[in-house]
C-alpha cells in the first residue's frame, strides 16, 4: 500500500526540492559511511554526491516537464544510470594476483544513484526501503556470505613456490589428497623469489577438510612461501 501524503510533497516546489535532497544526503550518506568506514575505494562523501546528483536530475526533469507541460520524466534519469555506470568502472581493480577488489562499491553506487532518482521523481516509501535493504546488503550480509562461502568446498589460491621441482611436488601431494582440480595456471605477477614461481589453483576440497585447514597445510609445504586465499 502506497503512502499517501499531501500534494505539496509530490510537487516541484521549493519545500519537496529541500525535502528530497535533504533525504538523499542522508540516505547517500549512510550507505557511503558503510563503504568508507571498511577503506572502499568510494565512500562517504562520493556516495553523498552520487545520491544527490541523480535527486537534482530527476527534479529538473520533473521541474521541466511541470513548467513547460513537455517532456519525458524519465529521460535524464537514463542517462544518470548510464553516466553513473562509467563511474562505478574506475572502482573495479583486478590486482595481479587475479583478486577482483570495488564490485560492491561499483554496485553501492550505481544502487545510490536509483535512490536519488526514487527521491528525485517523490517515490518516497521507495527509496526508504531500498535505503534499508541496501545498507543491509553492504553491512550485514557479508557476515551471511561468508559463513557458507567457509563451508563450501570450492577454493581459490595464490601460491608462490621457490622451484619447478617443489612445484611439481606440490601439485602431486594435491592429487593424492584427493582434491579436484578445476583451474590452474601460472601467473603473470613478479613472485617475491626471484628463482620462484607464481600460480593460482582452483580445486574442490575433498570432505572434512575447511578453508583454513587447507591454507595452513599447504602454507607448510617444502618450497611454499607465499599463500593467500582469493
Amino acid at each position: 500500500m502506497m503512502i499517501s501524503l499531501p500534494d505539496i510533497f509530490y510537487d516541484v516546489n521549493l519545500f519537496s526540492t529541500a525535502l528530497r535532497l535533504v533525504l538523499a544526503v542522508i540516505f547517500g550518506g549512510i550507505i557511503g559511511l558503510e563503504r568508507g568506514a571498511n577503506r572502499h575505494p568510494a565512500g562517504f562523501r562520493t556516495h553523498i554526491l552520487v545520491c544527490v546528483g541523480s535527486a537534482l536530475a530527476m527534479l529538473t526533469n520533473a521541474y521541466l516537464c511541470q513548467t513547460y507541460g513537455t517532456g519525458d520524466p524519465a529521460r535524464l534519469g537514463a542517462q544518470v544510470i548510464t553516466g553513473v555506470g562509467f563511474l562505478g568502472v574506475g572502482t573495479i581493480l583486478v590486482t595481479g594476483r587475479h583478486k577482483i577488489k570495488g564490485l560492491t562499491t561499483a554496485a553501492g553506487l550505481w544502487a545510490s544513484a536509483c535512490l536519488g532518482l526514487a527521491l528525485g521523481i517523490g517515490f518516497y516509501s521507495g527509496a526508504v526501503v531500498a535505503a534499508v535493504v541496501i545498507f543491509a546488503s553492504l553491512a550485514l550480509l557479508p557476515k551471511v556470505e561468508n559463513h557458507f562461502y567457509k563451508k563450501s568446498h570450492a577454493i581459490d589460491l595464490y601460491i608462490e613456490i621457490d622451484s619447478v621441482e617443489h612445484f611439481r611436488a606440490f601439485i602431486r601431494h594435491v592429487r593424492s589428497i584427493d582434491a579436484a582440480f578445476y583451474e590452474t595456471h601460472l601467473s603473470q605477477a613478479n613472485p617475491i623469489m626471484q628463482e620462484g614461481i607464481a600460480f593460482h589453483l582452483s580445486m574442490i576440497l575433498p570432505k572434512g577438510i575447511s578453508h583454513n585447514q587447507a591454507v595452513e597445510e599447504f602454507g607448510n609445504f617444502e618450497g611454499v612461501y607465499l599463500i593467500e586465499e582469493i
